[in-house]
Parts: structure tokens; sequence; C-alpha cells
């Protein structure tokens, strides 16, 4: 895998990639929509909505409420401050690492390869579901939507972590779920990986052409030419 082979660093996506949100997401846009006096959507549909940041998942979930008519910019708004509200009160328990993410990501730091996080996710929201899930530690350099005047697809969240890490575009991994951490790492000029478990609106990851496409999170280290063997016996020691 020749376009593997000069990677000194990697960047995560959050949601669909690292951590499976889908279900807090759901119950917090389900119990804003109830406040609104609307019809509730159910966890299948939040899902598609997801990858964007919250505006627009929020913007997406009340036009399908409004069985497609536009929301108003102060619907929105409330709508909005009801989602965050919710949402810190259903994040911990609607969220959960995905199968071989917290192995993968040790065996990773073992390695000494840096690594970063990249989501639209609202800024508040990120650090605090990192370390209740106990993987905050393995990454330098964190950047939530807050953090950037565009979000993915747009490719200046990347750009921040190549500076931050000092690594050159074809040296950053990126590695994601949906077609915004695509075409984001393409802007960027970056390796991509993409996911085919994660939230990506009901479409095959292929259709984005990511340089790799993997079922497994732990499918990464091989790639890299890593082993998980190491990490696993040492944890039995």
């Amino acid at each position: 895998m020749n376009k593997l082979s000069k990677i000194r660093g990697i960047a995560f996506d959050l949601d669909g990639t690292l951590v499976d949100t889908a279900l807090g997401l759901a119950q917090a846009m389900d119990q804003a929509l109830y406040a609104l006096e609307l019809p509730t959507a159910g966890e299948d549909k939040v899902e598609k909505w997801i990858g964007n940041g919250a505006d627009v998942l929020v913007q997406r979930a009340l036009t399908w409420a409004l069985k497609g008519e536009e929301p108003e910019a102060d619907k929105c708004r409330i709508a909005r401050k009801l989602f965050d509200t919710y949402y810190a009160e259903t994040a911990e328990e609607g969220s959960f690492l995905f199968p071989e993410v917290a192995n993968t990501l040790a065996v990773l730091a073992e390695k000494g390869l840096p690594m970063g996080l990249v989501t639209n996710k609202p800024t508040p929201f990120v650090l605090p579901m990192l370390e209740r899930l106990g993987i905050a530690q393995y990454f330098k350099v964190i950047i939530g939507g807050d953090d950037v005047e565009n979000k993915k697809p747009h490719p200046e969240a990347l750009h921040k972590v190549m500076e931050q890490l000092n690594l050159s575009a074809d040296e950053l991994l990126f590695v994601g779920d949906s077609r915004n951490d695509i075409l984001a790492a393409q802007a960027a000029g970056c390796p991509s990986i993409g996911l085919t478990y994660g939230y990506n609106y009901g479409e095959s990851i292929e259709l984005s052409q990511p340089d790799f496409v993997f079922d497994h999170f732990d499918d990464l280290l091989p790639a890299l030419g890593l082993s998980n063997k190491e990490h696993q016996e040492s944890e039995h020691e």
C-alpha cells in the first residue's frame, strides 16, 4: 500500500468512526422535536442526518418534521438550544465505542504515531465524551466543529492538524465513515480510509472513492504494517 508507506500521523473522525453516537443524538433530537410539538423521527432517520454538525442535523430534522417545508431561522435557533440541552443528558448513555477502537488506538499510541481528532460535533461535547469513553489521552490534537470557520468537507480542520503535528499532507492519514470525511481528505491532499459501518446518509462509502475501504476498525493495523498481538500479550502479563 504505497500511499500508506509515508504515514507519520493519523487523524480520525468521531461520530460513526470511533463512537456510535446515533442513539444519544436521536434521543436528543426527538426530545427537541417533541418539545416543539412536532413529530419525532426515530434513530434510523436521525442516523442518516448525522455528519455535518448540530446546526445541519437540526435543520434536516425540522425540514422532515415540517414535511419538506424550510424551517424559519428562529425555529432553528430554538430547536438547536433544545437539542443541546437534551444532548447534554443523552450523550453519556447513548454513546458507545465501536468494536476494537480502544485496543487499536492503544497499539497506535504504543508505536508512537501521533493522532488527531477532527469532528463537526459541537466542541463542548467532544472532550467530555472522549474522557468518558477512556480514549482522550490518545489525541494530541482535538478539533471540534466550533474550532474552525469551515466544517468538513472543507479541509480547514485537517490543515490545522497537519500544522500542529508538523506533518505534510502525504504524511497524515484521515480515517472516517462519511463522504464529508473523504472529501475533506481529498481537498487537503491526505490519503484516506473509509469505514463501511458508520453513518453515511444511507449510501456506500465506496462512492466517495477513499483510497482504502475497511469493514473493521482494526483493519487499520495490518494496513500500516502493525500487529495488535504484542499489545494483547502485554495486557495479559
